[in-house]
């Protein structure tokens, strides 16, 4: 095989032949490689957030599509199909479900303990990782405490301790790269020395993300200009091939200073032979990225440089292929695939089916960790001084869409600060997700009033959808209650027991907007169908909107902390198409939830009867819910509520007086 080797090399073909016959095969690669040849293959893991087993904390139960011990699955089979390897981590690995938050939070870690993810990294044999921003959210003493059980090198270039006159002068956190001998065998079986250098990157958002724990302590300064510095001097230290470990994610084109996904401006920099991404939680190469500039989803390229990235949670491991020749004293990548290797697939009944199976070990080896998460999940860990339900969500002010609001607010407001938007009003979306409908008549919230669990969080919030905040005016806040409004069918003044709810209309897409007050005038017409298209420009459903009680100015700014599917365009709202996002939260909204909760202590999440409808003398409505509502009716703030007899389908009824 020749130095003209094509670098889109297929290897479906092979391996599906391979697996049928009942053995492994190697890769073409190593198959093919020549005396002066070698195949070394670069396994990736990203954003693994504790997810060892294969296991949802949240709804404690078991789940096929997230776990390391999945994924060492398919390392041990990777392993197995080629002649040399390399396994490393790109970051985002020690925060995201309750068992970080447990040992953060609770157990803490003494002198020798090694954090569970670690021990799972250890036993599945990594070579290196780098930090993502996540390793960042329980301060830098937890940081430190857990690297220091890894049996591999961490690195990170572009966090600091103290600053020099150039990158390569900082005093950094840690090592800012590493360059490994490793010892590779060539197509003919000889043996050589080879010197990979690894160096890691990490957006440097983390100084607003994390600024309480940063701030005073450390600086982190660009990607570009970090690694522009550091390459080259690997390169004088010997490195024969450099791979970037970019825990950044696939984003613009042109460098931006201190630009938070950079990895495709890192790729064009000189001496970088492979990289690793992350952060967006996607998957590379795939048609996520089909139409980035500068990106061949293809070839599993970015600007030419072979790249990966591995999905999040252990969904996929990322995989380069790399064919290598020596030519005198240096090796040089002449040939090169990418692809990432899905743990489980989902099929047409969005049914899950699971491709691999854990790898014992590594649940070995973090079972006793495990087994404490499942009982800090299962007890409290803060109280409500209010039953959280969602029976009523659709027709009042609700508790379960409160304290998501209420935690949003508190989260948005900290992120804001030091920002060009502190100081701005800042308000909060949420819309109820269990709210019966198709999930029928147990479909909803329903935590009583006392002890919080961890797990009840899943009740609250059911998607793992990451924070966000929009920067809008008072009419896009109108318009978006506007549309939210659409959720009501239009009813007669005067008329008796009509039927409320267009069941066409989702329950998700019903935001309410906490930090304003309003009315819904039932009487009026929709401004919007149920998909969010403009159907009466001069419908006014939205009346007594006010702010600080004043009529609200609708050419005043906001903040409106929400979600990242809401404030990409999902559910097609005014002032929510993609355009108007001034944050990217590195949080879920999960997590913000259980952090506000855990920082309380005890909630209070009565609703305050921000939104109501507007009086209509004579007229009543119907609408169905859950029939353990009849618990909570005489507690709803601002509505006269009263049961209505059976609705369909074990539903029961209830009657609003309007």
């Amino acid at each position: 095989m020749t130095s003209k080797m094509t670098s889109n090399l297929s290897r479906r073909g092979f391996l599906g032949a391979s697996a049928s016959a009942g053995f492994i095969a190697l890769h073409p690669f190593s198959a093919h490689a020549s005396a002066t040849q070698a195949h070394l293959r670069i396994m990736e893991t990203t954003d693994l957030h504790v997810h060892v087993f294969p296991y949802d904390y949240y709804a404690d139960k078991e789940r096929d599509t997230v776990g390391l011990a999945r994924t060492a699955a398919i390392v041990k089979e990777i392993r197995a199909e080629a002649t040399n390897s390399l396994l490393v981590d790109n970051g985002d690995f020690l925060q995201g479900n309750p068992m970080g938050d447990y040992i953060a939070y609770e157990k803490g870690l003494k002198e020798g303990d090694v954090h569970p993810v670690i021990k799972a990294m250890n036993v599945v044999g990594f070579d290196a990782s780098t930090l993502g921003n996540h390793e960042f959210n329980y301060g830098l003493d937890f940081l430190m405490k857990s690297l220091a059980g890894a049996d591999f090198p961490v690195v990170s270039a572009n966090v600091a301790l103290e600053t020099g006159s150039s990158p390569t002068k900082d005093k950094t956190l840690i090592k800012p790269y590493v360059i490994v001998e490793k010892e590779i065998t060539d197509g003919a079986g000889m043996k050589h020395k080879i010197k990979v250098g690894m160096i890691g990157f990490v957006p440097p958002q983390i100084m607003n993300w994390d600024r309480r724990h940063l701030e005073g302590k450390v600086q982190a300064r660009d990607i570009i200009a970090t690694a522009q510095a550091y390459v080259p001097q690997m390169k004088e230290e010997g490195a024969d091939l450099i791979i970037a470990l970019s825990h950044s994610g696939i984003g613009g084109t042109d460098a931006v200073d201190g630009m938070e996904n950079a990895s495709v401006p890192l790729a064009r920099i000189p001496g970088i032979d492979a990289i690793v991404t992350g952060h967006h939680h996607r998957v590379f190469p795939s048609k996520d990225y089909a139409d980035v500039a500068g990106v061949d989803v293809e070839k599993g390229t970015i600007e030419g440089v072979p790249a990966a990235m591995g999905g999040f949670w252990g969904s996929h491991l990322g995989l380069i292929d790399l064919m290598i020749e020596r030519s005198g004293n240096e090796w040089k990548v002449v040939g090169h695939t990418s692809e990432a290797r899905p743990i489980s697939k989902r099929n047409e009944d969005r049914s899950i089916t699971a491709l691999v199976d854990s790898e014992q070990y590594v649940l070995d080896a973090v079972q006793k960790d495990h087994d404490e998460t499942l009982a800090y999940v299962r007890r409290a860990v803060g109280k409500t001084d209010a039953p959280l339900h969602s029976y009523f969500a659709l027709v009042a002010d609700d508790p379960s869409v409160q304290i998501v609001s209420i935690a949003q607010s508190w989260y948005i407001k900290e992120m804001m600060k030091g920002t060009e938007y502190e100081g701005l009003p800042i308000l909060s979306a949420a819309a109820p997700f269990k709210a019966g409908g198709r999930g029928g008549p147990e479909y909803y919230t329903d935590v009583a009033k006392g002890d919080v669990a961890i797990k009840n969080v899943s009740d609250l919030y059911l998607y793992p959808n990451t924070a966000r905040a929009v920067l809008v005016n008072g009419q896009q806040v109108k318009d978006w209650l506007e549309r939210s409004a659409g959720i009501f069918n239009q009813v007669e003044a005067g008329k008796a027991e009509q039927v409320l709810l267009n069941p066409a209309f989702p329950s998700y897409n019903f935001d309410v907007i906490d930090g304003v007050t309003y009315e819904i005038d039932l009487s009026q017409p929709s401004k919007f169908d149920p998909k969010g298209n403009l159907v009466d420009a001069n419908a006014n459903r939205i009346v007594n909107l006010m702010y600080d009680g004043k009529p609200l100015d609708l050419d005043q700014k906001f903040v409106i902390a929400t979600n990242n599917y809401r404030a990409s365009g999902g559910g097609s709202f005014p002032g929510a198409k993609g355009d108007t996002i001034i944050f990217e939260g590195p949080d879920t909204n999960r997590d913000v939830i259980v952090r506000y909760i855990v920082e309380q202590g005890t909630i209070s999440p009565s609703a305050d009867a921000n939104w109501k409808f507007a009086p209509l003398p004579g007229t009543s409505v119907l609408f169905d819910t859950g029939p353990k509502a009849k618990d909570y009716a005489a507690d709803v703030e601002g509505v006269q509520i009263a049961p209505a007899g059976e609705g369909p389908d074990g539903f029961a009824r209830f009657r609003i007086d309007l």
